[in-house]
Formats: structure tokens, C-alpha cells, sequence
């Protein structure tokens, strides 16, 4: 894009040079790159968990830092030369430790799910290796003889893992059976009150008490609301467990200093896990912070789970913790809160059902049984109409986590686009609007289909018209031109 002189922005020229560069080698491949640009800034995105990160943090991920092997951790690591990764890695852990109050971070996991492997392998490690050592009279795991090493590798494939049910809101990674969480752990869930879908902390304590695991783990990917980490610690506590928080989804709430005191999970639990996008609007990729006492297990987690660090997302992942850390985050953090509540509120006053009825944090989850359709086929029309979400299962499911019956809506990356909360409403009418026009379409059997759907006449063309309307308001990367 041009300046009022009609000079070309810094971000115009990376942009274009850098496609030029790619389109000379394979052109296809710059040819998506400008279309999922053109794509992004002509949808609704109301995906909870996607996101829109800088053009900083966009370009530190594509430079000759990906080049670099470097297993091990800062100043340990397995192949010479990573200085300038020690760096990297120095600046994007301090920025972690600063942001969200943590005593240690790590910042090498490539993505959620390898922050959760890195985060139970070094519980089990930490709750285990301890009384090995003391009883092997060894200093260190390395001094454990073969006979140790077996009876270790015994126990740690047989513990026990809680977390909050996938229907109830929890994620796969959280024990989910198909999961290699779930095949880790001798593991349970727990769920939600089935009349009012919030989380029953005496009925959470119950079953603890009952199961008794060795890691209570709290956090969610679809659950509206806030969660008391000061309870669940306690309830950890009590039976003796780990309280291990993934706050993926709402850790750009943490940092934006909207979830505080008890509903921060960082000085409540001893090991907390993200996402570094989402909320958070950084690179795709992990951290784990935590106890100084987890320090020593957590970096293992390369070699343990992880491959080679991917320093030039490190990199972007330090450009967005510094982006955070400054006070307009704080601002940002709020209006997705502010936005997410005014789209609650506008599906409600239109007639829609939602789960707990309502919304304390960046998503909403939308119950679409009502309206005589999955929630695929209410993905599918609503794509059809400009707006982008996900599908979600909600409480006892009757269409299972593939089909579901909801969909899951989240604030974040319109409100990075600076929407507020009057354009949620109408944003809320828009989405009414498309589910009352969608009815199912008979499977070839004649029998009512789960996946195909019938949008009634000049529904998709009035929601992506009035949807340009916004979007046009509120452009997308509004410093980059690539014609």
C-alpha cells in the first residue's frame, strides 16, 4: 500500500520481493500465498483459535535461522555454531518469564500438542525419577543402572491422568482416548453439570478423590467460560496430584492481564502450557512455563519429545512476546472479551441457544440443534456466506466430535481487525440470518443427510454482501499492497 506521498510501505516491498523470489522457483506456491491473503481479508473470521499475527512476526519466521540445527538447550547444545539461536531463544524466553510471571520458560515446542508431551513426559519424570534417584543413591538420571531404568519405565506407562471431557469443552490432547494422551494415562474425564454446562468443581474434587491421578490437568478449547485455578490446585492438592494448565486457547487473555488471581493459571499451577497463536497472535508453535523445580525435565524436552528447535519460529515467537508486553496488548486483551460478550448477547436477544448460556472469555459456543441442522452443515453454509468458524461438539453430543451439533465461535482475530462490539451484533444477525435459511438435504437414501445442506435463495449473496460491508470498515494488513 502507498503512502499519502506515494512512497511504498517497508511491509508492500517485503512482501513483493519476497514473492517474487518464491514465484521464480514455483509459482503455484506464491500464487496460494497471495490468495489465502486475499481470502483472509475478504471472510468473517470467527475461528476461536486462528488468529492474525504482524507483519514483524510474519517476517521473522522466513530467514536463514531455519537453516540452523540445534538440539539441546542454551549453551548445551549438540552441534557448534548456535550463538546467535542462544540468542534468540535467550531473548524469547526472558520476554515469556516477564510477560506471563513464570518462575521458567521454554519456548522450543513446535506446536500445542508437543508442549503437552514435553509438559506430562517432565511431570512423570519429576514425580518419578526423584525417589529412583534416592533409592539408587544416584546424583543424576544418568547414574541409574538398567534394573532403575526398568522399574522406571514401569511406572511411568502406568499413571493416571484427569482432564475436562472433549464434549464438555476439554481438548484431545487432554486424555481423549484416540490421543497418545490418552494411551499414555490410565486416564478419566470429567464434564460439566448437564443442566447448566459449567464446570462442577465439587463433582471435579469427587472424582479426583476417587481416581486419584498423578496429573489433574485444567483448560479448555470450547468452554465459555472462566475457570477457578486456585480450586482446581487445591483439588490437585488434595489428592496428591500435579495441576497442569493448558491455557492455549485464552493465554493472550493471561498476558493482557484480563484473567487475574485465581483465574490465572500461572501462579496457580506448577507447569502451564500454550499455543503461541490464537490469543496470543504470535507464530504457530508452544511454550511450557512453570515451577523452577520442573526446569531440568521440561528442557529435556529435546531430545525427549521434541526434534531440532525451529529458530526462525523462536524468532517470530520473541517478536510477539515483546508485542505483547507492550501496554496496548492490555487494551487488545479486553475488547476480545468486550466483542465476545456482545456476540453472545446479540445471538441470544435473535433467538439462538447457546452452551451456559452465555460467554466470560474470547468464545461462544453455539448450539445450532434448534435450527434443524449439524454443525456441519452450519459450517459449511456459513462458509458459503463469508463467515468462517468450526464446527464443535457440545454436551452429550447426539452427532459425535465429527458431525456435532455446535458450532464454536471466537472474537480474537476481528477484534485484531479492530471490529467492536455494535459490528459483533450485526455479526450475530448475520449468523442467525444464514442458520434459519439452512435446511438439510436428503442423502441419496431419502433419508435426512448429516453433510449436505440447502441454503435458500439469495441468503449467501445478502450475508457476504453485508459481511464486505464490514470488512471494508476494518482492512486487513492495511500497510500491505502486493499489486
Amino acid at each position: 500500500m502507498s503512502t499519502d506521498s506515494g512512497t511504498i510501505t517497508p511491509e508492500s516491498r517485503a512482501y513483493r520481493a519476497a514473492l517474487e523470489v518464491i514465484g521464480q522457483v514455483e509459482p503455484g506456491i506464491a500464487a496460494a500465498i497471495s490468495a489465502e491473503l486475499r481470502d483472509q481479508r475478504a471472510s468473517l473470521k470467527l475461528i476461536a483459535s486462528e488468529n492474525y499475527a504482524s507483519p514483524a512476526v510474519l517476517l521473522a519466521m522466513g530467514n536463514w535461522l531455519s537453516d540452523k540445527y540445534a538440539e539441546g538447550t542454551i549453551g548445551r547444545r549438540f552441534y557448534a555454531g548456535c550463538a546467535n539461536i542462544d540468542t534468540v531463544e535467550a531473548i524469547a524466553s526472558e520476554h515469556a518469564r516477564e510477560l506471563f510471571g513464570a518462575q521458567h520458560a521454554y519456548v522450543q515446542p513446535h506446536s500445542g500438542i508437543d508442549a503437552n508431551l514435553v509438559a506430562y513426559w517432565a511431570i512423570l519424570a519429576h514425580r518419578i525419577e526423584s525417589p529412583a534417584l534416592e533409592q539408587a543413591g544416584a546424583r543424576q538420571v544418568n547414574d541409574l543402572s538398567e534394573q532403575d531404568w526398568a522399574q522406571l519405565r514401569r511406572s511411568l506407562g502406568n499413571q493416571r491422568l484427569m482432564g475436562m471431557s472433549l464434549d464438555a469443552g476439554g481438548h484431545l490432547t487432554h486424555g481423549f482416548r484416540p490421543n497418545i494422551s490418552g494411551k499414555m494415562f490410565d486416564q478419566r474425564g470429567y464434564g460439566t453439570d448437564p443442566q447448566t454446562g459449567l464446570l462442577d468443581y465439587d463433582a471435579v474434587r469427587s472424582a479426583a478423590k476417587e481416581f486419584r491421578p498423578l496429573i489433574l490437568v485444567a483448560g479448555y478449547s470450547a468452554y465459555p467460560r472462566l475457570i477457578n485455578f486456585a480450586v482446581m490446585r487445591e483439588i490437585a492438592d488434595e489428592v496428591g496430584a500435579t495441576l497442569m494448565v493448558d491455557m492455549a486457547h485464552f493465554a493472550g487473555l493471561v498476558a493482557g492481564k484480563v484473567l487475574t488471581g485465581d483465574f490465572d493459571p500461572v501462579p496457580n499451577a506448577s507447569v502451564v502450557t500454550t499455543t503461541t497463536h490464537k490469543s496470543l497472535r504470535g507464530p504457530r508453535g508452544g511454550l511450557v512455563l512453570g515451577d523452577a523445580e520442573f526446569a531440568d525435565q521440561v528442557d529435556r524436552g529435546c531430545p525427549m519429545v521434541l526434534g531440532g528447535p525451529l529458530g526462525n519460529i523462536i524468532a517470530a515467537k520473541a517478536v510477539a512476546l515483546a508485542e505483547a508486553r507492550q501496554p496496548s496488548f492490555r487494551d487488545y486483551a479486553q475488547r476480545i472479551v468486550e466483542n465476545a460478550r456482545a456476540l453472545a448477547e446479540g445471538l441470544l436477544r435473535r433467538g439462538a441457544t447457546l452452551v451456559t448460556g452465555g460467554t466470560d472469555n474470547h468464545l461462544v459456543l453455539l448450539d445450532v440443534s434448534g435450527y434443524g441442522v449439524t454443525g456441519r452443515q452450519a459450517e459449511s453454509a456459513l462458509l458459503e456466506s463469508g463467515i468462517v468458524t468450526n464446527r464443535n461438539s457440545i454436551p452429550q453430543d447426539p452427532n459425535g466430535a465429527w458431525f456435532t451439533s455446535g458450532i464454536r465461535l471466537g472474537t480474537p482475530a476481528l477484534t485484531t481487525r479492530g471490529f467492536g462490539p455494535s459490528e459483533l451484533d450485526e455479526v450475530a444477525e448475520l449468523i442467525v440470518t444464514v442458520l434459519k435459511g439452512t435446511s438439510q438435504k436428503p442423502a441419496a437414501s431419502g433419508s435426512p443427510s448429516k453433510v449436505h445442506y440447502i441454503l435458500a435463495d439469495g441468503v449467501a449473496a445478502e450475508v457476504n454482501s453485508r459481511a464486505a460491508d464490514l470488512l471494508a470498515k476494518h482492512p486487513l494488513y492495511p500497510s500491505i499492497d502486493l499489486s
